[in-house]
Formats: C-alpha cells, structure tokens, sequence
C-alpha cells in the first residue's frame, strides 16, 4: 500500500457522520463524487430518455421568438442553426468524457484545465443559469396559470416553485420515472400545433420566411444582426452541463453495448441541440404566427400565446384552446425545472463544498436555488434577466471553450494528463491553462460586448469569447509545460488492487478506487468527499505549494511582506497586514457589488435615457446613494471577516504548534511503551523457564505410586500454583505483545465442531461439582471445517465459559455457537469469496455486572466488584480476549443485568476450508498446556525433563510406529526425528510440535539413546 511521507504532520482521525440526507444515496445521488457503477443501474434508454425530457422548456420557443422579432427570420435562422452546429461541436467531447469517468460538469472542469478552487468560478456560472432559467421556466407557467386559473402572478411564482421540490427531493430515481410517463403527451402536444397550422395555414410558411421583426435590416442578412442573434443564442451553452449531470449515471461500455452506449452519449450529450435549435426555430415561427393573428410584437414573445395560436388551428372552442395549451405549458415547464433545479444542487453542493469545506446535503441546495429563483421573479426582475443573457453568454462560452480546448487539444498533444482527476489531494487549486484562458477570453469579450471595440465586435463578443479561450488554453498549456494539472501523482491508478472498493478512514464508509485518495496527513485512504470537507489539513500532502492556496502560515507571511512593501516603517508589521487584507478584500466586494448594480442599472435606463434624460440622471443619484450606505456596510463587514480570519489564523497556528508537541509526546510514549513490553517479554520469558520445570517434575512426580496421599495433595498445591502463575505470566506476556504489535493471527485448517466440543468438555466436571448445567446450543448452519486462528479462539472461548462458570452461584452457562452471515465484497475491505462470520454467545445466570462497572469490562487491569471478591486473576482475561477477536476480524459485547446474569457476544471472521487430512492417531498420553512451551536454552532440567517426557512418549506409541522408527533408530538425525514428530495427530500437536521445535537447543545424543532404549523396551 502507499506510504506517507516521513515529513508530513499527522491529523488525529475523528469520524465524520453525514447526515441521513448525505448518506442515503438514492437522495445524494452521488453529489460531489465520482458515480459508482453499483449506483448506475438505469439502461441507455432510461438516461437518454430522462436526459433529453429537459429539452421541454419554453424558454428555447421565447428566445428563438425574441431575436427573430428583434433581428428578423434571415438573421435569427442562420445564427440559431451556426450556434447549433457549435454547441454541438464542443458537446461532443464534453459528454464523452464525462460519461466514460461518470462524473457531472464541476469535476470534469476540475480535471480539464480548472484546478480544484478554479472550477468554483465556474460552478457558479453553472448555478446562476440553473436559476436564471428555472426563474424563466417558471415564470411561463406562471403565466399560463394566469391565463386559464387568473391565479395572481406572485402566487403563480410561489407555486411554480414550490411543486418541483419533492419532484427532485429523491434525484434522478424520481426523475426518470417524470420523464418517461410525461414524454409522450408532452412530444405530441408540442408536435401537433406545427402540423394543423402548416395544414391549416399553408401561407404562414410563406410569411415566417419574409418576416423581419421590428428591425428596419431585418428582412435581409446583416452580418452586426447575425452576430447579435447569435450572442443571445450562445446563452444556452451551459445546457450541456445539465445533460453531463444525468450522462453520469450511464453504464460502462462494454462489447456488448458499445452501440448503445454512443448512441445514449451523442443523443442525450450535444445531440440536444438538435431539438433545441427545433425549438428556437419553431419558436420565431409561431411568433410570426402569434403577430399574424393580430397578437403584439411583446405578447408574441410568451410561449403561451405562441402556443394558443398554433393550438387554435387544432381546436374551435377558445376554452378548450386554453385549457390544452396551460396544460402543455405546465407539462413542459414541470419537466425542465426538474432538471434546472437538479443541476442548480449539485453545481450548489459543489461550489459551497469548497468555499466553506461543509456539505449539508444535496436536498439543502436544491431549496437554496429555487429561493433565489422565487425571490428574483417575485421582485420583477424577469426582464432584467431576460437582457442580461447576452451578457452571461461571454462568460459561459469563455468556460466552454476553455474546457473543450483542453479535451481536444492537449490532451491528445499530451500538453495535460490523459484521464480526469477530480480529486482535490491530487489537483493543484488553480491551474493557469483553463482558469486564466476563461478569464481573459470573458474579460475580452465584455469589454466588446460592452462596446469598447465597435459595433462588430460587440455584435461578435459570444465568437470572441469562443475563440480567444479556444486558442489559449494550449498556448498556456505549452508556456507552463503543464505543470498545474497534477499536484501529486495518485498511486492508487498504478498500484494493483485486488478490490474495487476501499473503506474512508475518516467517515468509514466503503467507496469505489475512484473515488478515493490516499491521504498522507490521516495516514490512510479518505473518499473524494471527506478530502474536500477537510478544513484541517490545509493541503499538506501536495508536494509542491505553487499556485495552491497557501496555508495560514504562508499567507500571513506574503500578508506582511506585502505589508512591508507598501508602508515600509510607518506602521507596525501587524496593522499593516490587517490593511492589506483589509483592502483586498473590500474592494473585491466593492467592486462585485458596484458591477451589479451597475448591470441592473443599465438595463433599466437604457430605454429611459433618449426619451427622459432627467429621470436617468435621477435614478442614478439614487442608485450612487445606495451604494454609498452599502460601502458603509460592506467595510463593516469586511474588517469583521479580517478579524475573524486572523483570530482564526492564530488558533490553528496554535493547534498546529500543540498538535506537534502532542505527535513528539506520543512518539516518546510509543518508545517507552515499546521498551515496557519488550522488557515484560523478557521477564516472562525469563520466569517461565523454570516454572515450566517446576510443573513438567510435578507432573512426572504425581505418576509416582510410592508417594503417600499427603505427598500428592502437597504436589497437587505446587501444580495449582504454578498453574495459576503461568497463566498470569501468560496474560502479561500477551497483553504486552498485543501493545508492541507483535501479536498476529496463525491461521490454520481445523475441525471447529470438534474444538468447541473440546472446549465445553474441559468445564463440564467443574460445572457439575458447582451443580451448574452447562448447555451447548450449535446452529444446523455452523460449518464443520473453517481457518482461522484455532489457538487464540480457543482461548477466547475458555476465558469466557471459565469467567461464567466462576461467577455463577446457581443456575448454569449456555454457549451458543451460529454462522452469522456471508460476507460480500462490499462489507469488508478486502474480502474473500468464501468468507464468513460466526458468532458465539456465552450466557450465564449468574452475578451480573453493575450498569456503573460496565465501561471497566473491557479496560486492561480492571476489574468488576465480584472480580475482585474472588480474589482470583489480573483483570487481563477479558481485555485480550476482546483484542484476539478484533484481530480475528469481528469484535465483543456484552448485556448484563444485576442478580439475573450476562451474555457475552463475539463475532469472528473465517474462512470455509476442507476437512484437514488428519494422521494416524498415536495415542500420545502428553496434553498439559503448563508445558507447552519450553525455553531455547540449554539448562540441565530442561533437558532432563524432555528426555523423560520423549521416553514417556514413546513407550506409549502404537508398535507398529515404533517398529518403522526402529528400522534405523541408529541413524536418526535431527531433521528425521522432527519429521516424526511432525505426523503426531491434532489432538497432541500443540504439546509434541511445540518441543520438537526445541529439539535442537538439547543435547540430541541423548535423546537419541532415549529413542533407542524404548524402542528396545
């Protein structure tokens, strides 16, 4: 796996819970993330089909309306079907890419040229046009809920608004199900107008191809006309990002649906404006249509009116008109503002993720953008939006272009990356080639669009925009080498994985390879979400700080030079870095506050000033007056976010300084730890060599006939005892592997109906001496034989069933054994087919254990008021046992109620195996665990006592085994004798094996004339 770097400051890991509406998918749907493809499974019909239901809205008929009255036919077809032919050029590739990485428009542009802060700019185009059209969309129907309801208009915009909410609350999940029962009715109401009024009004034809609009040159091609038609036609470029947030959602291409595939791609990708330049073309017509019947040049505009003349051709009776086209306006309306809204969260989710590192939830944003689009059409400013759409256009295709030069161009120069990394631990925040192509390309084309270069360029500022972004983006690329793609490499592309999944380690949840990071500062792998909501790390893990957002540290740094520079030694370096940021930050907000009002302004009086000069100048001293009390208020505010941001600034340099005094101090604690258990070790081991003496004479001993009763009882207190302190030492020497980490698993094949059965036989005599019943309750479903660690489950097991036994006057103990679960792929990290869990359970009727003494369980050394009453172990049996089970791959609960009893949980993960080929039972009389374990050293009792216990051995083995060994007893070497030892059954292998392993630390001719002489006996 990948390392972190040795020099980077570790963050102590808190977990991150989301809310319900972050974590249930099917609400989130992936926001801010790459889309996994156990998510994506809707089929390229469904996506295509919910994808393309968005290509209701009116707002296409009204601009195709506004700037053929504006321009006249010949002006408004050519530039409806070049910004056509244009949009679809660059959705092209846009919609490739993001369907291939399933990713929506915000991280794609991260990718493409953006950087990771870059793309905020951008998500905020993206959601301003999200609720500059949805405020559109709603306000038709609006509109139309006027005509045939004569519902007041302020109600209409609160209801048009409100009624989308719960369409979007559950996502694309919902979405689809719209699209697909409305797309029918909706394609022949909107088909059927344009054949009974070509079938009815043959002429119209005729007369939309001659009609000029209001515009004396517009019956003619007018290259200022054209341009400008195509400017406000340029302002639905952003679309293709609502088509991108659904593409995402495509399944993968395979062999099997590769035609599919493309086909969902194009269709549904930029083969949008394919219907959309229909429908702007068709708009113009039923204008032309609409002013024929006598309908006003600003009443042609509105899709309703448009549709009641075409509707009018269908059907006689008026109110059936009505009523038919309110309810296609309301069909089509409901059916792009679903999608609006959509679009508008995710671009919110994406833009405040960052700029406040906080994600409240899709659902949060989705209401956020309706309220902004309810507030601009209940303050009236649907016709300031309306003028401002040629103006939005400059910056939207500046971003387009920007982003299509880089998928096109340098990335098939290999000028940038070949894939898309969204990521913010691996993107620098801003990268000069798409970011600064975007900003000068929209800088430029305002500039013209405004007028500073002419009447041609301003009629061609959508072009430029277009053009200068388009040309940039390599040039930039080649100039900075393509450096600021790429922050550090992601060896999570390279390395090899066995899995397609890894866990958060901050919010624990399972996430597909592409979606996750490896973070250096949490020293593990986080998901793209939990990298991005991450306020504490402050971009640590990038190598190289150029052209990122410096830290705290490094900014008040450059704050003070800046400082410096500017009032040398006139002002202390301090108030001199409050001045700067001061500044900075009060005239950047000046200056955005200033340039909307400007805008509004201009809009407003610009068919004022010719006619009533006085009142323009009026409104402009109002307007200056009102943004002189807003500079009051917005140097207030500013001087509270410098101080605020300083106050911050300061405590996480403290946190920070804390933080590696906190990292010194645990590292100096992990040493001394580590000497602490290595000395422990040492002494264990040092204690248990001659203890395993004391307990292995012992035992030899009580075989003597010779000795009198009192003899045996006096030997039986020595075995007790000794018993009793290798068992502690045992504990000890545990409890300090599992702190120095040098405990693991051993894992093996056995027969686990077997050790169980084992298990409760050894407690079966001490619980019928207390008169307990011991019951063994085994599930049909438990598997005979597993892997795991027989050992340390073992020991788990008879640690509880002892504990249960020891401390339960009446009654008895119950030990239930069941498989808990298969376990998928998706429930653990690194999972294997036949992985499963099994759980076991201990219930006894005994003491209980007080709700006050239950956190004290578990702690090491600690022990329960009626442990302690007994007077008997260290209070280490239960904490290593826990430890044994969590390594095991599960964990251990317990529920007690005083006087009544206690259940002991643990689960286990194991793997199915095959029953183990079990050798030839030798009837080895030898299973006293006291001498398991024998010491590497040579000391004369030692190897006495394993000389006696070979010879005992052997004289109890089969004839038939002994005749084979005899056959060249004089030739046995070490290696032959541990090869025999090797064939020694299960049931005797811990003892037998664990001394043939010391066999070589003995004096082996000794040993030797052992064998021969009970071979001879």
């Amino acid at each position: 796996m990948i390392k972190p770097s040795k020099s980077s400051l570790k963050i102590v890991k808190v977990r991150r819970d989301y809310n319900a509406w972050v974590a249930t998918e099917t609400i989130e749907d992936y926001a801010l993330r790459y889309t996994p493809q156990s998510f994506r499974k809707w089929s390229e019909f469904q996506i295509t089909n919910t994808a393309l239901g968005g290509i209701s809205f009116l707002a296409l008929e009204a601009i195709g309306a506004s700037i053929a009255i504006s321009y006249g036919f010949t002006n408004s077809f050519w530039a409806i079907l070049v910004v056509g032919a244009i949009v679809f050029l660059t959705g092209l590739p846009i919609c490739y890419y993001a369907s291939k990485y399933n990713i929506d428009m915000d991280l794609l542009t991260r990718g493409a040229g953006f950087g990771y802060i870059g793309s905020t700019i951008t998500s905020l185009i993206y959601a301003s046009f999200t609720f500059i059209f949805f405020a559109l969309e709603a306000a038709i129907m609006a509109q139309a809920l006027e005509l045939y309801f004569h519902l007041p208009l302020y109600l209409g915009y609160l209801l048009c608004s409100i009624i989308i909410i719960p369409l979007v609350f559950f996502g694309v999940t919902l979405i689809n199900q719209l699209q697909l029962w409305t797309q029918p009715i909706w394609l022949t109401l909107m088909i059927s107008p344009y054949i009974f009024v070509l079938y009815k009004e043959p002429d119209a034809l005729v007369n939309w191809f001659n009609f000029a609009g209001n515009s004396a040159s517009g019956a003619g091609f007018d290259p200022i006309l054209f341009g400008a038609a195509a400017t406000v036609s340029f302002s639905l470029i952003p679309q293709l990002g609502e088509q991108v947030d659904f593409l995402r959602f495509l399944p993968d291409k395979e062999k099997n649906n590769r035609i599919r595939w493309w086909f969902a791609v194009i269709l549904a990708g930029p083969g949008w404006i394919i219907l959309g330049a229909a429908k702007q073309l068709g708009g113009s017509f039923l204008a032309s249509l609409a002013i024929q019947h006598g309908v006003s040049f600003e009443k042609a505009k509105e899709p309703a009116q448009m549709y009641l003349a075409g509707f009018a051709d269908i059907f006689a009776n008026p109110e059936v008109v009505l009523a038919v086209c309110t309810l296609f306006v309301i069909i089509s309306q409901i059916k792009i503002n679903v999608t609006n809204a959509y679009a508008g969260s995710l671009a919110w989710s994406n833009f405040f993720s960052r700029v406040t590192h906080n994600h409240p939830g899709r659902v949060v944003w989705l209401v956020f953008n309706i309220t902004i689009s309810l507030m601009l059409m209940e303050l009236g400013v649907f016709a300031t939006l309306e003028k401002v759409l040629g103006l939005y256009s400059n910056v939207a295709i500046a971003w387009i272009g920007a982003l299509v030069a880089d998928l096109v161009i340098n990335k098939p120069l290999k000028l940038s990356p070949s894939y898309i990394e969204f990521k913010r631990a691996y993107l620098y925040n801003i990268n000069p080639v798409g970011f600064g192509s975007m900003l000068i390309a929209s800088g430029v084309a305002i500039a013209a669009f405004v007028g500073v270069f002419g009447a041609i360029a301003q009629a061609y500022s959508a072009f430029i925009a277009l053009g200068l972004a388009f040309v940039l983006s390599p040039i930039i690329a080649i100039l900075t080498k393509g450096k600021y793609y790429i922050a550090r490499e992601n060896a999570l592309r390279t390395e090899t994985i066995l899995h397609r999944t890894l866990a958060c380690c901050i919010c624990e949840n399972t996430y597909d390879l592409e979606d996750m990071a490896f973070c250096p500062v949490y020293d593990g792998h986080i998901c793209s979400l939990c990298c991005s909501l991450d306020a504490r790390c402050h971009d640590r893990c990038k190598e190289s700080p150029n052209l990122t957002l410096q830290t705290s540290a490094q900014s008040a740094e450059s704050s003070i030079k800046t400082a410096h520079a500017i009032f040398a030694a006139k002002l202390s370096p301090k108030l001199g870095t409050r001045i700067v940021s001061f500044l900075t930050i009060f005239l950047a907000i000046a200056g955005g506050v200033a340039a909307l009002l400007a805008i509004v302004y201009y809009q407003e009086v610009s068919s004022l000033q010719a006619v009533l000069p006085k009142i323009s100048e009026r409104i402009l001293d109002i307007f200056l007056k009102w943004y002189a009390l807003l500079l009051l208020l917005i140097a207030i505010g500013t001087w509270w976010i410098v101080l605020t941001q300083e106050s911050r600034q300061m405590a996480e340099e403290e946190l920070d300084k804390q933080t590696i005094e906190l990292q010194a101090a645990k590292e100096l604690a992990e040493v001394a730890n580590l000497a602490k258990s290595e000395f422990i070790a040492n002494m264990s081991h040092e204690l248990r060599t001659p203890l395993n003496a004391i307990l292995g004479f012992t035992q030899i001993m009580t075989r003597d006939r010779s000795l009198t009763q009192f003899q045996h009882e006096n030997l039986g207190i020595i075995s007790r005892s000794g018993k009793y302190l290798l068992g502690l030492i045992n504990d000890v020497l545990d409890m300090a592997k599992i702190e120095s980490g040098h405990i693991s698993l051993q894992e093996t094949d056995f027969d686990l109906h077997q050790t169980l059965d084992r298990a409760i036989e050894m407690f079966e005599m001490r619980a019928e001496t207390k008169n307990l019943y011991l019951h063994f309750e085994k599930s049909v479903n438990l598997p005979q034989f597993v892997k795991t660690d027989e050992k340390k489950l073992r020991q788990v097991l008879i640690n509880l069933i002892e504990n249960a036994i020891k401390f339960t006057p009446k009654g008895g103990v119950t030990v239930r054994a069941a498989l808990d679960s298969l376990e998928t792929a998706q429930q653990s990290h690194f999972p294997s087919p036949n992985t499963l869990y099994i759980s076991f359970e201990v219930e006894d009727t005994g003491t209980g254990i007080a709700p006050e003494e239950a956190e004290l369980v578990f702690e090491p050394f600690m022990q329960t008021q009626s442990g302690r009453r007994s007077q008997q172990g260290t209070g280490l049996g239960l904490s290593i046992s826990r430890k044994f089970v969590q390594l095991m791959g599960g964990d251990m609960t317990f529920r007690s109620n005083v006087g009544i009893g206690s259940v002991f949980s643990f689960k286990i993960q194991a793997k199915l195996s095959k029953s183990p080929i079990m050798p030839q039972y030798l009837g080895i009389p030898y299973t006293n665990d006291a001498i398991a374990t024998l010491s590497s050293q040579k000391t004369t009792a030692q190897v006495r006592f394993t000389a006696e216990l070979l010879t005992e051995s052997l004289r109890a083995m089969p004839k038939e085994w002994l005749e084979q060994l005899k056959v060249s007893a004089s030739q046995l070497d070490e290696e032959q004798i541990l090869s025999l030892l090797d064939q020694v059954p299960e049931q005797h292998a811990i003892l037998v094996k664990e001394i043939a392993e010391k066999v070589k630390d003995f004096d082996f001719d000794r040993i030797i004339t052992l064998v021969q002489e009970a071979i001879s006996l």
